[in-house]
């Protein structure tokens, strides 16, 4: 049997504004055979997973906190309790409205996922330039 206490694994401090702990795959000691899971912290008033796509499908649930998540040409409102469903290859966005951290576990299926090693090498391709741009209205990238 395997427990992790997630507070107590290192986390990635991210330039646009979230801490990401891998629970399942990535750096963590445990490597799931289907998929990748982690608990993520996103910084109060802005903190952010930023404008990017993958072929593996994924999933955020928010356990606290409010935000807006944009996917492919719309923008809608998340708070605590909610699950998103981000199918493959679209593009997606999850930002904290609030004044207090957003707190969510991601899941996603095995696959190539690049964004958090662009992000931290300053190459993450940028929105409505080098691919679609955001919905209109949606906050811009914090990066």
């Amino acid at each position: 049997m395997i427990i992790i206490d997630a507070l107590d694994l290192p986390g990635v401090r991210y330039p646009a504004g979230r801490v990401t702990r891998p629970l399942i795959g990535g750096n963590s000691v445990v490597q799931g055979l289907h998929f990748n899971q982690g608990y993520v912290v996103l910084d109060p008033d802005g903190g952010q997973v930023p404008w990017h796509s993958h072929e593996p499908e994924e999933s955020y649930f928010i356990l606290s906190g409010t935000g807006e998540l944009c996917q492919g040409t719309e923008c809608v409102e998340v708070h605590a309790g909610q699950l998103a469903y981000v199918p493959p290859g679209t593009y997606h966005q999850l930002t904290n409205t609030g004044k207090e951290p957003l707190v969510m576990l991601y899941c996603c299926g095995q696959g190539e996922v690049l964004h958090g090693r662009q992000e931290l090498d300053g190459t993450l391709p940028r929105a409505g330039i080098d691919v679609p741009p955001l919905p209109p209205g949606a906050r811009l990238q914090s990066i």
